[in-house]
């Protein structure tokens, strides 16, 4: 018998020697790994069989649809579970988290598990998702902090310089060195923000000068990095060089100078205003978790305080020959048998591997009116079934009666 009601240490479930109880977290105790019922008959009506349906259900979303997912419940072995309660940078520069259960963990070396302590296990990949390995690992939280910074090694620029500008130098005064202009944060290798700025002045028709120290036409000159040459369609016809760089200083002395190159393929001449319509670099500063997602394809994703996303592993899937020989465990689960063959593993969305939904929950598959119909239709079979055997009675004791 099932009390749903009942908590602590009322029994809950009673079954032959045994008492089963609910814990705090609703949860049977101790677990019940599998039923089996033989010979079970009720009211004269024998039951014939117990099958699993394992086919699909409507899903529940309880987290955003970009599958962001959040650290907010630690359990460890001999303490109490616990809720996260702060979260910040020890002496060590790693992130922790404090719990009301008063542990303080580094959020470093979580591993994704179930409440029971299962680990979600997936595949190794690389910062860009890109699967390194087929073995099996538990996935972790890839919280440390920070990610290394990455100093700026390409830049690319496209623009629009005016065709109806003037030469530079032609008129009296000259056009100032710094009428048409723009600038960009680079990054050294420390991840310290640089603004570089970029010049352009017009030194010939259809040909413009990019430098980048506007201070007088002297420095102008020993600052050029590229020479671009237009055609009548106001195309880039060439550059010189070819892929121009930038030379930038780092205010630290030990770093010194570093020359990321710059893209100006795009760059146009056109009778209009001086525009820029791109400008972006490849470097980026330190950045500490803030986030985590987990993608359709499985691929489980860190997103930094800087901007930046690294992959830190898939989630892996497995397939069975026969789901219908699976046994049924606790938690939720199913364990391998021999009528069940053993699993086929593979990636979401690939081959005859579903995609994920992160932050759902799957719905029963069971149709509750159609079960609900049916098991009146039987009813109703097995009552009037009763009936026929009710009156044959009658007739039979009736004749017996009869003398």
């Amino acid at each position: 018998q099932v009390d749903s009601g009942a908590t602590g240490a009322s029994p809950a479930w009673q079954n032959v020697g045994v008492d089963y109880t609910f814990t705090a977290s609703g949860q049977l105790n101790p677990a019940v790994n599998a039923v089996t019922l033989t010979n079970v008959t009720v009211d004269g009506v024998a039951l014939g069989d117990i099958r699993m349906v394992h086919s699909t259900a409507g899903i529940t979303q309880y987290s955003d649809a970009n599958g962001s997912v959040q650290v907010n419940m630690m359990q460890q072995n001999g303490y109490a579970a616990g809720s996260l309660q702060s979260v910040a940078v020890n002496d060590k520069g790693r992130i922790a988290g404090t719990y009301t259960n008063g542990r303080t963990i580094d959020l470093a070396e979580i591993t994704l598990a179930n409440f029971s302590g299962a680990n979600l296990m997936g595949y190794p990949t690389t910062i860009t998702g890109v699967p390194t390995s087929s073995t099996l690992q538990p996935l972790q939280l890839p919280t440390s902090t920070p990610i290394a910074a990455n100093a700026t090694t390409s830049i690319t620029a496209e623009f629009n310089v005016d065709a109806r500008a003037v030469v530079w130098d032609s008129p009296v005064p000259p056009i100032p060195l710094t009428t048409y202009g723009t600038s960009v944060t680079t990054y050294d290798s420390q991840g310290t923000p640089i603004e570089q700025p970029m010049y352009m002045r017009k030194t010939a028709n259809d040909t413009w000068e990019v430098f980048t120290d506007p201070t007088d036409a002297t420095t102008a000159a020993a600052t050029v990095a590229a020479t671009l040459t237009f055609n009548v369609n106001g195309g880039l016809l060439a550059s010189v060089p070819t892929l121009p760089t930038l030379n930038i200083t780092s205010p630290n002395p030990a770093i010194g100078t570093f020359s990321p190159t710059i893209d100006v393929s795009g760059t146009t001449q056109f009778a209009t205003v001086f525009a820029v319509s791109e400008l972006v670099q490849d470097g980026y500063a330190p950045g500490d978790f803030v986030a985590l997602k987990i993608n359709d394809n499985g691929i489980v994703t860190a997103t930094y305080s800087n901007g930046q996303s690294q992959a830190a592993g898939q989630v892996a899937l497995a397939d069975f020959r026969n789901v219908q020989g699976l046994r049924p465990s606790a938690g939720g689960t199913w364990v391998e048998t021999v009528s069940s063959g053993q699993p086929v593993l593979g990636s979401p969305g690939v081959g005859k591997f579903g995609a994920l939904r992160a932050g759902a929950l799957e719905e029963s598959n069971i149709d509750l009116t159609s079960e609900l119909v049916n098991m009146m239709t039987a009813q109703r079979t097995y009552q009037a079934n009763a009936q026929t055997i009710k009156t044959q009675d009658q007739v039979l004791s009736t004749l017996t009666n009869l003398r």
